[in-house]
Protein backbone atom coordinates (compact mmCIF):
# COMPACT_ATOMS: atom_id res chain seq x y z
CA UNK A 1 0.00 0.00 0.00
CA UNK A 2 1.74 3.31 -0.87
CA UNK A 3 1.44 6.12 2.03
CA UNK A 4 2.97 9.21 3.20
CA UNK A 5 3.27 12.50 2.15
CA UNK A 6 6.69 14.16 -0.02
CA UNK A 7 8.32 15.95 2.50
CA UNK A 8 11.26 16.66 0.40
CA UNK A 9 12.67 16.57 -2.78
CA UNK A 10 16.82 17.17 -3.37
CA UNK A 11 18.90 17.04 -6.65
CA UNK A 12 22.50 16.84 -7.09
CA UNK A 13 24.85 17.43 -10.19
CA UNK A 14 27.23 13.58 -10.23
CA UNK A 15 29.71 13.05 -13.03
CA UNK A 16 31.75 10.65 -13.87
CA UNK A 17 34.76 11.91 -16.23
CA UNK A 18 34.25 9.11 -18.77
CA UNK A 19 36.49 11.20 -21.36
CA UNK A 20 39.45 10.57 -20.18
CA UNK A 21 39.16 6.95 -21.60
CA UNK A 22 37.23 7.71 -24.72
CA UNK A 23 34.19 5.83 -22.73
CA UNK A 24 30.83 6.79 -24.33
CA UNK A 25 32.72 8.58 -27.58
CA UNK A 26 31.08 8.34 -30.98
CA UNK A 27 30.71 10.51 -33.89
CA UNK A 28 29.02 13.41 -32.48
CA UNK A 29 29.49 13.46 -28.81
CA UNK A 30 33.33 13.11 -29.08
CA UNK A 31 34.56 13.47 -25.01
CA UNK A 32 31.31 12.80 -22.91
CA UNK A 33 31.42 12.77 -18.81
CA UNK A 34 28.74 10.52 -18.40
CA UNK A 35 26.40 12.36 -15.70
CA UNK A 36 23.01 12.46 -13.46
CA UNK A 37 20.67 14.73 -12.34
CA UNK A 38 19.69 12.47 -9.80
CA UNK A 39 16.71 12.95 -7.78
CA UNK A 40 15.59 11.94 -4.28
CA UNK A 41 11.99 12.09 -2.71
CA UNK A 42 11.50 11.84 1.00
CA UNK A 43 8.08 11.40 2.26
CA UNK A 44 6.79 11.13 5.97
CA UNK A 45 5.69 7.58 5.72
CA UNK A 46 8.10 5.61 8.85
CA UNK A 47 8.58 2.80 6.40
CA UNK A 48 11.93 5.76 5.45
CA UNK A 49 11.63 4.53 2.23
CA UNK A 50 13.06 6.89 -0.14
CA UNK A 51 12.32 7.01 -4.00
CA UNK A 52 15.51 8.09 -6.24
CA UNK A 53 15.72 9.07 -9.74
CA UNK A 54 17.49 10.23 -12.37
CA UNK A 55 17.93 11.56 -15.93
CA UNK A 56 21.36 11.39 -17.99
CA UNK A 57 23.28 13.57 -19.65
CA UNK A 58 27.07 13.86 -20.92
CA UNK A 59 28.05 16.44 -18.40
CA UNK A 60 27.98 20.03 -19.39
CA UNK A 61 24.50 20.93 -18.68
CA UNK A 62 23.86 18.64 -15.58
CA UNK A 63 23.31 22.00 -13.51
CA UNK A 64 20.66 23.30 -16.08
CA UNK A 65 18.71 20.26 -15.97
CA UNK A 66 19.03 20.42 -11.80
CA UNK A 67 17.57 23.77 -11.89
CA UNK A 68 14.78 22.42 -14.32
CA UNK A 69 14.07 19.62 -11.77
CA UNK A 70 13.98 22.14 -8.62
CA UNK A 71 11.20 24.29 -10.94
CA UNK A 72 9.46 21.42 -11.08
CA UNK A 73 9.57 20.73 -7.19
CA UNK A 74 6.20 22.54 -5.86
CA UNK A 75 4.36 20.53 -8.13
CA UNK A 76 5.56 17.09 -5.67
CA UNK A 77 5.82 18.75 -2.48
CA UNK A 78 3.18 18.09 0.61
CA UNK A 79 1.59 15.71 -2.05
CA UNK A 80 0.18 12.46 -0.77
CA UNK A 81 1.69 9.67 -3.45
CA UNK A 82 -1.09 7.45 -2.84
CA UNK A 83 -3.32 10.74 -4.68
CA UNK A 84 -0.65 11.02 -7.24
CA UNK A 85 -0.15 7.21 -8.34
CA UNK A 86 -4.16 6.97 -7.96
CA UNK A 87 -4.78 9.49 -10.76
CA UNK A 88 -1.59 8.97 -12.29
CA UNK A 89 -2.29 10.30 -15.77
CA UNK A 90 -3.30 13.95 -14.45
CA UNK A 91 -0.12 14.40 -12.15
CA UNK A 92 2.08 13.25 -15.21
CA UNK A 93 -0.07 16.03 -17.70
CA UNK A 94 0.33 18.51 -14.47
CA UNK A 95 3.70 18.33 -14.74
CA UNK A 96 4.05 18.42 -18.33
CA UNK A 97 1.81 20.99 -18.45
CA UNK A 98 2.65 24.04 -16.26
CA UNK A 99 0.97 26.86 -17.66
CA UNK A 100 4.64 28.66 -17.57
CA UNK A 101 7.15 25.85 -17.67
CA UNK A 102 5.24 24.34 -20.52
CA UNK A 103 6.88 27.47 -22.99
CA UNK A 104 10.11 25.97 -23.02
CA UNK A 105 9.08 22.60 -23.78
CA UNK A 106 6.46 21.69 -24.24
CA UNK A 107 7.64 17.83 -23.14
CA UNK A 108 11.16 17.95 -25.05
CA UNK A 109 14.29 19.41 -24.17
CA UNK A 110 16.06 20.38 -20.64
CA UNK A 111 12.17 20.51 -18.92
CA UNK A 112 11.50 17.23 -19.87
CA UNK A 113 14.48 15.25 -19.21
CA UNK A 114 13.85 16.99 -15.52
CA UNK A 115 10.20 15.84 -15.87
CA UNK A 116 11.95 12.15 -15.99
CA UNK A 117 13.88 12.35 -13.28
CA UNK A 118 11.17 13.34 -10.89
CA UNK A 119 8.87 10.40 -11.99
CA UNK A 120 11.59 7.95 -12.36
CA UNK A 121 11.94 9.08 -8.19
CA UNK A 122 8.05 8.38 -8.10
CA UNK A 123 7.90 5.42 -9.85
CA UNK A 124 10.64 3.95 -7.57
CA UNK A 125 9.48 4.68 -4.73
CA UNK A 126 5.89 3.41 -5.29
CA UNK A 127 7.61 -0.23 -5.98
CA UNK A 128 9.79 0.28 -3.16
CA UNK A 129 6.56 0.41 -1.35
CA UNK A 130 4.54 -2.09 -3.03
CA UNK A 131 8.03 -4.68 -2.27
CA UNK A 132 8.13 -5.08 -5.76
CA UNK A 133 10.76 -4.76 -8.77
CA UNK A 134 9.09 -2.36 -11.16
CA UNK A 135 8.94 -4.64 -14.00
CA UNK A 136 6.82 -7.14 -11.49
CA UNK A 137 5.10 -4.27 -9.77
CA UNK A 138 3.89 -3.61 -13.85
CA UNK A 139 3.46 -7.08 -15.03
CA UNK A 140 0.69 -7.51 -11.79
CA UNK A 141 -0.92 -4.38 -12.35
CA UNK A 142 -4.14 -4.50 -13.41
CA UNK A 143 -4.58 -3.39 -17.09
CA UNK A 144 -6.63 -0.81 -16.34
CA UNK A 145 -4.60 1.04 -13.55
CA UNK A 146 -2.02 0.40 -16.21
CA UNK A 147 -3.68 2.84 -18.31
CA UNK A 148 -4.88 5.49 -15.77
CA UNK A 149 -0.70 6.30 -15.99
CA UNK A 150 -0.59 7.13 -19.49
CA UNK A 151 -1.39 10.40 -21.11
CA UNK A 152 -2.84 9.47 -24.23
CA UNK A 153 -3.22 13.08 -25.53
CA UNK A 154 -1.98 13.76 -28.86
CA UNK A 155 -1.37 9.98 -30.04
CA UNK A 156 -5.62 8.93 -29.97
CA UNK A 157 -5.42 9.29 -33.66
CA UNK A 158 -3.00 6.19 -33.64
CA UNK A 159 -3.73 4.04 -30.74
CA UNK A 160 -6.28 4.88 -28.19
CA UNK A 161 -7.38 3.55 -24.76
CA UNK A 162 -9.80 1.05 -25.62
CA UNK A 163 -6.98 -0.57 -28.43
CA UNK A 164 -4.32 0.13 -25.53
CA UNK A 165 -6.90 -1.86 -23.13
CA UNK A 166 -7.07 -4.97 -25.94
CA UNK A 167 -3.47 -5.10 -26.02
CA UNK A 168 -2.84 -5.67 -22.63
CA UNK A 169 -6.26 -7.79 -22.29
CA UNK A 170 -4.32 -10.24 -24.81
CA UNK A 171 -0.71 -10.20 -23.63
CA UNK A 172 -2.55 -11.92 -20.20
CA UNK A 173 -2.86 -15.03 -22.05
CA UNK A 174 0.77 -17.01 -21.33
CA UNK A 175 2.07 -14.36 -19.47
CA UNK A 176 3.15 -16.16 -16.57
CA UNK A 177 5.07 -18.68 -18.91
CA UNK A 178 7.15 -15.78 -20.18
CA UNK A 179 7.79 -14.19 -16.80
CA UNK A 180 9.18 -17.82 -15.80
CA UNK A 181 11.11 -17.84 -19.18
CA UNK A 182 12.92 -14.46 -18.06
CA UNK A 183 13.40 -15.81 -14.47
CA UNK A 184 15.04 -18.42 -15.62
CA UNK A 185 16.97 -17.04 -19.02
CA UNK A 186 17.35 -13.32 -19.00
CA UNK A 187 16.33 -11.16 -21.99
CA UNK A 188 18.68 -10.90 -25.38
CA UNK A 189 21.18 -8.39 -24.89
CA UNK A 190 23.71 -6.72 -27.00
CA UNK A 191 27.12 -4.86 -26.27
CA UNK A 192 28.15 -1.04 -27.36
CA UNK A 193 31.43 -1.40 -24.90
CA UNK A 194 33.75 -2.92 -27.68
CA UNK A 195 33.81 -0.40 -30.68
CA UNK A 196 33.56 3.22 -29.09
CA UNK A 197 35.27 5.42 -31.42
CA UNK A 198 37.61 6.96 -29.57
CA UNK A 199 39.02 3.32 -28.80
CA UNK A 200 42.49 2.31 -30.46
CA UNK A 201 42.40 -0.89 -32.70
CA UNK A 202 44.54 -2.81 -30.23
CA UNK A 203 42.25 -1.94 -27.71
CA UNK A 204 38.98 -3.10 -29.96
CA UNK A 205 40.16 -6.21 -30.88
CA UNK A 206 41.15 -7.04 -26.95
CA UNK A 207 37.27 -6.19 -25.83
CA UNK A 208 35.64 -8.23 -28.89
CA UNK A 209 37.67 -11.37 -27.93
CA UNK A 210 36.48 -11.35 -24.27
CA UNK A 211 33.29 -10.22 -25.20
CA UNK A 212 33.41 -13.40 -27.47
CA UNK A 213 34.86 -15.30 -24.77
CA UNK A 214 31.89 -14.50 -22.65
CA UNK A 215 29.35 -15.43 -24.47
CA UNK A 216 28.25 -12.19 -26.42
CA UNK A 217 26.94 -12.41 -30.20
CA UNK A 218 25.44 -8.80 -30.70
CA UNK A 219 28.00 -6.32 -31.38
CA UNK A 220 27.06 -2.35 -32.28
CA UNK A 221 30.09 -0.07 -33.91
CA UNK A 222 30.14 3.55 -33.71
CA UNK A 223 30.43 5.08 -36.86
CA UNK A 224 30.74 8.35 -38.94
CA UNK A 225 33.19 10.69 -38.38
CA UNK A 226 35.47 9.07 -41.16
CA UNK A 227 34.65 6.50 -44.07
CA UNK A 228 37.83 5.12 -44.70
CA UNK A 229 38.26 4.31 -41.03
CA UNK A 230 34.88 2.87 -40.21
CA UNK A 231 35.37 0.26 -43.13
CA UNK A 232 38.80 -0.48 -41.55
CA UNK A 233 36.82 -0.95 -38.30
CA UNK A 234 33.65 -2.40 -38.98
CA UNK A 235 36.21 -5.45 -41.30
CA UNK A 236 38.20 -5.32 -38.16
CA UNK A 237 35.12 -6.03 -36.28
CA UNK A 238 33.23 -8.45 -38.53
CA UNK A 239 36.35 -10.70 -38.93
CA UNK A 240 36.53 -10.94 -35.30
CA UNK A 241 33.04 -11.76 -34.66
CA UNK A 242 32.34 -13.73 -37.91
CA UNK A 243 29.86 -14.02 -40.09
CA UNK A 244 27.30 -16.12 -37.71
CA UNK A 245 27.12 -13.13 -35.34
CA UNK A 246 25.28 -9.89 -35.35
CA UNK A 247 26.42 -6.09 -36.47
CA UNK A 248 24.79 -2.63 -35.90
CA UNK A 249 25.69 0.31 -36.54
CA UNK A 250 25.29 3.78 -35.13
CA UNK A 251 26.22 6.85 -36.64
CA UNK A 252 25.00 9.21 -33.55
CA UNK A 253 23.10 11.80 -35.98
CA UNK A 254 26.21 12.71 -37.97
CA UNK A 255 24.97 12.72 -41.31
CA UNK A 256 22.68 14.31 -43.60
CA UNK A 257 19.95 12.22 -45.66
CA UNK A 258 21.71 11.49 -49.04
CA UNK A 259 25.07 10.59 -46.98
CA UNK A 260 23.44 8.60 -44.97
CA UNK A 261 22.12 6.54 -47.53
CA UNK A 262 25.22 6.69 -49.28
CA UNK A 263 27.74 6.22 -46.54
CA UNK A 264 25.69 3.22 -45.65
CA UNK A 265 25.78 1.22 -48.57
CA UNK A 266 29.24 1.63 -48.73
CA UNK A 267 29.47 -0.13 -45.12
CA UNK A 268 26.82 -2.99 -46.50
CA UNK A 269 29.21 -5.42 -47.09
CA UNK A 270 29.55 -6.02 -43.97
CA UNK A 271 26.10 -7.20 -43.20
CA UNK A 272 24.91 -4.97 -40.65
CA UNK A 273 21.16 -5.33 -39.02
CA UNK A 274 20.46 -1.40 -38.43
CA UNK A 275 21.96 1.44 -39.07
CA UNK A 276 21.31 3.59 -35.67
CA UNK A 277 20.18 7.34 -35.99
CA UNK A 278 21.38 8.10 -39.52
CA UNK A 279 20.38 11.88 -39.29
CA UNK A 280 18.67 14.02 -36.99
CA UNK A 281 16.73 12.55 -34.33
CA UNK A 282 13.75 15.40 -35.41
CA UNK A 283 13.58 14.29 -39.31
CA UNK A 284 10.91 12.15 -39.17
CA UNK A 285 10.47 12.11 -43.66
CA UNK A 286 14.30 11.86 -43.63
CA UNK A 287 14.81 8.72 -41.56
CA UNK A 288 11.58 7.36 -43.80
CA UNK A 289 13.57 8.33 -46.57
CA UNK A 290 16.70 6.60 -45.36
CA UNK A 291 14.63 3.56 -44.47
CA UNK A 292 13.74 3.05 -47.53
CA UNK A 293 17.06 3.61 -49.63
CA UNK A 294 18.09 0.76 -47.64
CA UNK A 295 15.36 -1.91 -47.73
CA UNK A 296 16.96 -3.58 -50.58
CA UNK A 297 19.98 -4.02 -48.75
CA UNK A 298 18.24 -5.60 -45.98
CA UNK A 299 19.40 -2.99 -43.85
CA UNK A 300 16.84 -1.46 -41.26
CA UNK A 301 17.07 2.12 -39.23
CA UNK A 302 16.93 2.12 -35.74
CA UNK A 303 16.19 5.39 -33.73
CA UNK A 304 15.02 6.85 -30.50
CA UNK A 305 17.16 7.96 -27.81
CA UNK A 306 16.88 11.14 -28.72
CA UNK A 307 13.22 11.28 -29.47
CA UNK A 308 11.42 14.11 -27.51
CA UNK A 309 8.02 12.33 -26.77
CA UNK A 310 5.38 9.78 -27.45
CA UNK A 311 4.51 12.49 -30.57
CA UNK A 312 7.63 11.60 -32.80
CA UNK A 313 7.23 8.14 -31.99
CA UNK A 314 4.24 7.96 -33.38
CA UNK A 315 5.14 9.95 -36.52
CA UNK A 316 8.01 7.94 -37.01
CA UNK A 317 5.73 4.60 -36.74
CA UNK A 318 3.25 6.44 -38.94
CA UNK A 319 5.84 7.02 -41.91
CA UNK A 320 7.54 3.65 -41.86
CA UNK A 321 10.60 5.19 -40.88
CA UNK A 322 12.24 3.15 -38.69
CA UNK A 323 12.61 -0.41 -37.97
CA UNK A 324 13.81 -1.19 -34.63
CA UNK A 325 12.83 1.30 -31.80
CA UNK A 326 14.42 2.49 -29.30
CA UNK A 327 12.97 3.84 -25.90
CA UNK A 328 15.02 5.85 -23.51
CA UNK A 329 14.28 5.45 -20.18
CA UNK A 330 15.33 9.01 -19.53
CA UNK A 331 14.48 10.63 -22.62
CA UNK A 332 10.79 10.58 -22.08
CA UNK A 333 8.92 11.37 -19.74
CA UNK A 334 9.62 8.10 -17.17
CA UNK A 335 7.75 5.35 -17.06
CA UNK A 336 4.43 6.64 -18.16
CA UNK A 337 5.44 8.27 -21.38
CA UNK A 338 7.47 4.84 -22.25
CA UNK A 339 4.05 2.45 -21.87
CA UNK A 340 2.45 4.51 -24.45
CA UNK A 341 5.14 4.29 -27.02
CA UNK A 342 5.50 0.10 -25.94
CA UNK A 343 1.89 -0.35 -27.01
CA UNK A 344 2.02 1.82 -29.91
CA UNK A 345 5.32 -0.08 -31.19
CA UNK A 346 3.08 -3.37 -30.62
CA UNK A 347 0.39 -2.22 -32.51
CA UNK A 348 2.41 -1.38 -35.67
CA UNK A 349 4.66 -4.71 -34.77
CA UNK A 350 7.77 -2.60 -34.96
CA UNK A 351 10.35 -4.16 -32.24
CA UNK A 352 11.70 -2.29 -29.31
CA UNK A 353 15.90 -2.43 -28.75
CA UNK A 354 16.08 -0.34 -25.90
CA UNK A 355 18.79 2.18 -25.71
CA UNK A 356 21.13 1.89 -22.77
CA UNK A 357 24.62 3.49 -23.30
CA UNK A 358 24.90 5.53 -20.16
CA UNK A 359 24.83 5.73 -16.59
CA UNK A 360 21.88 3.86 -14.88
CA UNK A 361 20.20 3.44 -18.25
CA UNK A 362 20.91 -0.67 -17.95
CA UNK A 363 19.78 0.01 -14.47
CA UNK A 364 16.29 1.43 -15.30
CA UNK A 365 15.38 0.00 -18.82
CA UNK A 366 15.99 -3.69 -18.19
CA UNK A 367 12.56 -3.03 -16.25
CA UNK A 368 10.69 -1.66 -19.17
CA UNK A 369 11.87 -4.43 -21.73
CA UNK A 370 10.87 -6.62 -19.45
CA UNK A 371 7.38 -6.19 -18.74
CA UNK A 372 6.94 -5.25 -22.60
CA UNK A 373 8.02 -9.07 -23.39
CA UNK A 374 5.87 -10.31 -20.29
CA UNK A 375 2.79 -8.40 -20.68
CA UNK A 376 2.78 -6.15 -24.48
CA UNK A 377 4.75 -8.23 -27.47
CA UNK A 378 5.07 -11.71 -26.06
CA UNK A 379 7.84 -11.97 -28.33
CA UNK A 380 11.98 -11.98 -28.72
CA UNK A 381 12.38 -12.01 -32.63
CA UNK A 382 14.35 -8.73 -33.85
CA UNK A 383 14.56 -8.01 -29.94
CA UNK A 384 17.43 -6.94 -28.02
CA UNK A 385 18.54 -4.54 -25.46
CA UNK A 386 21.78 -2.20 -25.07
CA UNK A 387 24.14 -3.33 -22.26
CA UNK A 388 27.35 -1.10 -21.94
CA UNK A 389 29.88 -1.84 -19.18
CA UNK A 390 30.61 1.11 -17.30
CA UNK A 391 29.40 2.86 -13.60
CA UNK A 392 27.25 0.10 -12.80
CA UNK A 393 28.97 -0.04 -9.36
CA UNK A 394 27.89 3.10 -8.23
CA UNK A 395 24.49 1.81 -7.63
CA UNK A 396 23.09 0.03 -5.26
CA UNK A 397 21.56 -2.66 -7.41
CA UNK A 398 23.57 -3.20 -10.14
CA UNK A 399 22.52 -4.62 -13.69
CA UNK A 400 23.36 -8.08 -13.50
CA UNK A 401 24.29 -9.95 -16.97
CA UNK A 402 24.45 -13.74 -17.80
CA UNK A 403 25.67 -15.02 -20.64
CA UNK A 404 25.38 -12.07 -22.44
CA UNK A 405 21.01 -11.70 -21.18
CA UNK A 406 19.85 -9.40 -18.55
CA UNK A 407 18.48 -10.93 -15.57
CA UNK A 408 15.52 -10.02 -14.02
CA UNK A 409 16.44 -7.50 -10.86
CA UNK A 410 14.96 -8.79 -7.68
CA UNK A 411 15.14 -6.38 -5.45
CA UNK A 412 12.11 -3.62 -4.91
CA UNK A 413 12.26 -0.40 -6.58
CA UNK A 414 13.20 0.57 -10.25
CA UNK A 415 17.27 -0.09 -10.07
CA UNK A 416 17.60 3.65 -9.38
CA UNK A 417 19.06 3.96 -6.03
CA UNK A 418 23.39 5.42 -6.00
CA UNK A 419 25.66 4.91 -3.41
CA UNK A 420 25.87 7.34 -1.40
CA UNK A 421 29.05 7.18 -1.44
CA UNK A 422 29.78 7.57 -5.09
CA UNK A 423 27.53 10.63 -5.27
CA UNK A 424 29.69 12.64 -3.08
CA UNK A 425 32.76 11.46 -4.58
CA UNK A 426 31.51 12.81 -8.11
CA UNK A 427 29.51 15.57 -7.32
CA UNK A 428 29.84 18.51 -9.58
CA UNK A 429 32.04 20.66 -8.94
CA UNK A 430 33.06 19.48 -5.32
CA UNK A 431 33.39 15.81 -5.38
CA UNK A 432 36.75 14.62 -4.63
CA UNK A 433 37.33 13.21 -8.03
CA UNK A 434 36.18 16.66 -9.87
CA UNK A 435 38.11 19.06 -6.79
CA UNK A 436 41.22 17.21 -8.25
CA UNK A 437 40.46 17.33 -12.02
CA UNK A 438 39.84 20.78 -11.66
CA UNK A 439 42.80 22.13 -9.83
CA UNK A 440 45.16 20.00 -12.15
CA UNK A 441 43.07 21.69 -15.38
CA UNK A 442 43.77 24.71 -13.72
CA UNK A 443 47.47 24.07 -13.38
CA UNK A 444 47.95 23.30 -17.00
CA UNK A 445 45.92 26.14 -18.01
CA UNK A 446 48.04 28.09 -15.68
CA UNK A 447 51.42 26.69 -17.33
CA UNK A 448 49.91 27.60 -20.47
CA UNK A 449 49.32 31.35 -19.83
CA UNK A 450 52.69 31.73 -18.51
CA UNK A 451 54.38 30.05 -21.56
CA UNK A 452 56.88 32.53 -23.36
Amino acid sequence: MVRGRISRLSVRDVRFPTSLGGHGSDAMHTDPDYSAAYVVIETDAKDGLKGCGLTFTLGKGTEVVACAVNALAHHLLHKDIRDIVSDFRSFYRQLTSDGQLRWIGPEKGVVHLATAAVLNAVWDLWAKQEGKPLWKLLVDMDPKTLLSCIDFRYITDVLTEEEAYEILRKGRVGNKEREEQMLAEGYPAYTTSCAWLGYSDHMLKQLCAEALKDGWTRFKVKVGADLQDDVRRCRLIRDMIGPENTLMLDANQRWDVPEAVEWTQKLATFKPLWIEEPTSPDDILGHAAIAKALAPLGIGVATGEQCHNRVIFKQLLQAKALQFLQIDSCRLGSVNENLSVLLMAKKFEIPVCPHAGGVGLCELVQHLILFDYISVSASLQNRMCEYVDHLHEHFEYPVTIKKAAYMPPKDAGYSTEMKEESIKKYQYPDGEVWKKLLAAQENTSSALRNFP
